[in-house]
């Protein structure tokens, strides 16, 4: 392709070369460079692009689209512009040929909820036969092959090769978490999304990588608001106007208020053996009554996300229904099938606030016990231990403390560290540093109307031990325990 036609939707001054060279690739990370590339130099928080210029042009590069004025061989076309963040974008979108425009686009951002709600999507256009594939925390998943990513929503580059692929293998929709960094790092720019949801609002990401204050990290989320068709939004949410502040999307809104467009009303909570989610009804833009498979009050509004979207789509009632109620989410509160009258759930919890949530909402469905086994991660702050343990101990009936990613620390220090919030607490707990035997342990000890959590782990198929990533999949030692038994 002509570096000419890759530059079409920039706005760029050529310093110096010909814009009529072939361009075999648009490479971003000087370690990728392939002879006749463009490479583009991008300004992160760490890392200058510009720095790996000589690198780049020893390694064949035949086009530098920089920010700052670089002097390079007279063979070199260099194209300066005002971002190459948003030069990328609109480059890989050329270069892959518009891929956006074959498929129906659907684009979530939100402090919480984005993995579920990606999820459930998924799962109701699946059940209506209409080819989905998904790009987010778990990576891009395209026929449930997984290919993981670096960040929740990745470098433009990579969306835009990810959406040519779903087309190629017969996708019809493309549903992407939309990070607040992701926004704000243009990695979604190029894109008009049919549609843009809005989960919710709260304190987070503040940080000097991250978002100076609570006021850019809002401005960020509100940005998908400016590139999608029809933007459908969290009327509950405190933040819900300032974030559509300045939209150019048309708006529906959902929630419990009577307001919204699409309102939940008399929802309860669902429990027995291997399957804990909550019920709920819908009026308005859909008159619907459903069961969701995972348990909380948040899965209601996740869920409500879901049909506000879906309900765009050609489908029917059923496929709704049947989408929501067999729905899972690798590694948040998973349902694993179990052989006995109890439940076991996979959940992604990791931190004192995570787990108080999930442990809380937990409580509610009032569990024979409610058992957590948990660890902590290696090489991070001590804090972080001690508040997990106090947490658990103060909702669980039984802690079963273990391993958990221990990178170069000692699992015995850490599983010490934790005591020290147990102890702060009346909570029993037992201490099983093999996580497969902390595992092993919960089954063979379980109890007639438990809800046993593996926290920790979720979507992880991996242990970390000494810088070394051993393959560990708890869904699999899970069925190797039972197998055992039998």
């Amino acid at each position: 392709m002509k570096l000419r036609q890759l530059l079409t939707q920039c706005e760029h001054t050529v310093l110096q070369g010909s814009v009529d060279k072939d361009i075999v690739d648009v490479i971003y990370d000087s370690r990728k460079v392939t002879p006749g590339c463009a490479f583009v130099c991008l300004k992160g928080f760490n890392v200058d692009g510009h720095k790996f210029i000589p690198d780049a042009i020893e390694k064949g590069a035949v086009a530098l689209i920089v920010e700052d004025e670089y002097d390079a061989p007279d063979n070199i076309t260099v194209i300066k512009t005002e971002n190459t963040r948003i030069a990328l974008a609109m480059m890989s979108v050329e270069y892959f040929g518009h891929p956006a425009n074959e498929l129906k686009t659907i684009a979530i951002t939100g402090t919480k909820g984005k993995t579920t709600t990606v999820a459930m999507i998924r799962s109701i256009l699946e059940k209506a036969g209409i080819k989905t594939a998904t790009i987010g925390t778990l990576g891009i998943v395209i026929d449930n092959q997984i290919y993981k990513t670096n960040n929740t929503t990745p470098e433009s580059y990579e969306i835009q090769q990810a959406m040519r692929k779903m087309v190629n293998e017969g996708c019809k929709a493309m549903v992407i978490e939309a990070s607040s960094l992701g926004l704000k790092w243009h990695r979604t720019d190029g894109i008009t999304f049919d549609y843009g949801i809005f989960t919710n609002f709260s304190n987070d990401h503040i940080g000097k990588a991250e978002h100076k204050d609570i006021d850019e990290y809002l401005q960020c989320k509100s940005i998908l608001f400016k590139q999608c068709k029809i933007g459908l939004i969290n009327r509950d949410d405190e933040k819900w106007e300032e974030v559509t502040k300045a939209h150019v999307c048309e708006i529906e809104t959902y929630g419990f208020s009577a307001d919204a467009d699409l309102v939940a009303h008399d929802d309860s909570l669902i429990a027995r053996p291997g399957y804990i989610g909550v019920h709920f009804n819908t009026t308005g833009k859909k008159e619907l009554s459903v069961d969701v498979a995972i348990p909380g009050r948040f899965s209601v509004y996740n869920a409500l996300a879901a049909i506000a979207v879906c309900r765009h789509f050609d489908l029917e009632d059923k496929d709704i229904i049947n989408g929501l109620n067999e729905v899972k989410v690798k590694g948040r509160v998973e349902s694993v099938p179990v052989a006995g009258n109890y439940t076991i759930l996979i959940d992604y919890a990791h931190n004192a606030i995570s787990m108080e949530n999930i442990l809380t909402t937990l409580k509610e469905y009032k569990p024979a016990r409610l058992v957590t086994m948990f660890g902590a991660g290696g090489d991070r702050p001590k804090d972080r231990r001690y508040e997990m343990g106090e947490v658990s101990g103060r909702l669980s009936d039984l802690s079963v403390i273990t391993e958990d990613n221990s990178r170069f620390e000692d699992v015995m220090d850490i599983i010490k560290d934790i005591k020290v919030g147990l102890d702060k607490t009346e909570g029993k707990y037992i201490i099983i540093p093999n996580r497969v035997e902390a595992i092993r342990y919960c089954i063979e000890n379980a109890k007639d109307g438990d809800i046993i959590v593996l926290a920790g782990k979720g979507h992880e198929d991996y242990q970390e031990i000494r810088g070394v990533k051993y393959h560990m999949d708890e869904r699999e030692i899970i069925a190797d325990v039972f197998e055992s038994l039998n």
